[in-house]
């Protein structure tokens, strides 16, 4: 019978072979195994005027509670004071109720005897 493969090429003593590299197995990821994150629908908090706070507490209160800079916090003091409304943050419904929750429990106006509480507010849909 004869060999259809040919016989191997000798090596010289001390010579060593060398494979080629396997290229890495492929991989592959499953879109349909993840989850598909959607972006949260976003929420205004929105703060209301009253005739029982100061500027000064309506601009410690939203430096103090959202981290606006003094001049924004002025702004929206001088907005919530002339539409009787200002939106002071939009971000999802979770954290929108937490920052109104947040208003709603600061507390009165020392600076001003008729007020006997906290500033109100409300969150209520963005438009996207």
């Amino acid at each position: 019978m004869a060999e259809t493969n040919p016989p191997a090429p000798e090596q010289p003593a001390g010579a060593t072979t060398v494979e080629p590299a396997k290229p890495a197995p492929k991989r592959t990821t499953n879109t349909a195994a993840r989850p598909r994150v959607e972006k949260l629908p976003p929420y205004n908090v929105v703060l209301l005027d009253d005739d029982h706070h100061t500027y000064a507490y309506v601009i410690e209160m939203l430096v103090a509670l959202f981290g606006h800079d003094p001049q924004k916090a002025f702004k929206m003091a001088q907005e919530v004071d002339a539409k009787g409304r200002v939106i002071v943050l939009t971000t999802h419904k979770e954290k929108a109720e937490l920052k109104r929750d947040q208003i709603t429990a600061y507390g009165a106006d020392v600076r001003m005897e008729s007020s006997a509480g906290s500033m109100s507010a409300v969150v209520e849909p963005a438009m996207e």
